[in-house]
């Protein structure tokens, strides 16, 4: 646990911080790039709705959707395609990117685009894939596995730690909760901002029913509001959503993402959540 008075802040870019006294911030984008226009599109539109309301925004993608159900789903672009699109989102947007990596050969070309590197629930434990992430020196956001324990992420801290890792976010998506189903235990918040570093809720990958459709996955897009506003009640620092304009129509995970008409109403809702949440004093049962 870190000392009292140390602040958990993570740096992000040169003018973003995540952490104690900052705005809630918002990971959010499409899952999967589907195309530059499209992905340029919703950077954009997701891009103003979070300037109207000052939110700091991250945009998200991947390039390479590397553990869909199906042999037959759509991954995404190639590799050098989905880096230039990326690129494009900063260049021609101006915000921040993340993107996840599945291969440790993966992180050092990745890093030169992107802000952030995700490490996917699947893959938190991988060694050679997190020392390879925490070696480029980049911001690091850490899925936590469905399979893990909160407290078992300490070992995937010290881990990236290890490798020289300074910057990084936990990542909370569920757990799995017998077959096809997820489920959050809201306890692993608090637990996992214990480890040091700023928290973010995944609150779409929570409603996720993987494999749930047979070939592909499915999901309760219905329930992603009142997660997410449970998730900034108990104290987050950032909230990841994906987010698509017509999600019954996405290429990948399209039943739990968000639809871009509804996101900046869900958004003020979690920051008047988070507004209260700032003003009420602590209360501890230690």
């Amino acid at each position: 646990m870190p000392p009292t008075n140390q602040k958990i802040q993570t740096q992000i870019t040169d003018t973003l911080l995540i952490g104690d006294g900052c705005p809630l911030a918002l990971i959010s984008g499409p899952c999967v790039i589907e195309s530059a226009d499209f992905t340029l599109k919703m950077a954009d539109e997701i891009n103003k709705v979070c300037d109207r309301l000052g939110v700091p925004y991250i945009f998200k993608s991947s390039f390479d959707k590397a553990n869909r159900t199906s042999i037959d789903s759509f991954r995404g672009q190639e590799f050098d395609r989905g880096l230039e699109i990326l690129q494009q989102v900063k260049d021609k947007i101006g915000v921040p990117v993340l993107t996840d990596i599945h291969e440790s050969y993966q992180a050092a070309t990745v890093a030169e685009v992107v802000d952030v590197l995700q490490i996917p629930a699947f893959l938190c434990r991988q060694t050679d894939l997190l020392l390879a992430a925490a070696a480029t020196g980049k911001a690091i956001n850490i899925k936590k596995g469905q399979f893990l324990a909160p407290w078992d992420m300490q070992n995937v801290v010290t881990k990236l730690e290890h490798g020289g890792a300074q910057n990084m976010l936990l990542c909370e998506r569920g757990t799995s909760f017998g077959y096809n189903a997820l489920i959050v235990d809201f306890r692993s918040l608090p637990q996992m901002r214990d480890l040091g570093y700023p928290v973010v809720f995944d609150a779409t990958h929570s409603v996720q029913m993987p494999g749930g459709q047979g070939n592909k996955s499915g999901g309760q897009r219905q329930f992603v509001p009142h997660l997410a506003r449970a998730a900034v009640a108990v104290g987050v620092d950032a909230i990841f959503m994906e987010v698509h304009a017509d999600p019954d129509r996405a290429l990948s995970d399209g039943p739990n993402m968000v639809p871009l008409a509804q996101l900046e109403a869900l958004l003020q809702q979690l920051i008047t959540i988070r507004n209260i949440h700032k003003t009420m004093p602590t209360v501890s049962f230690d």
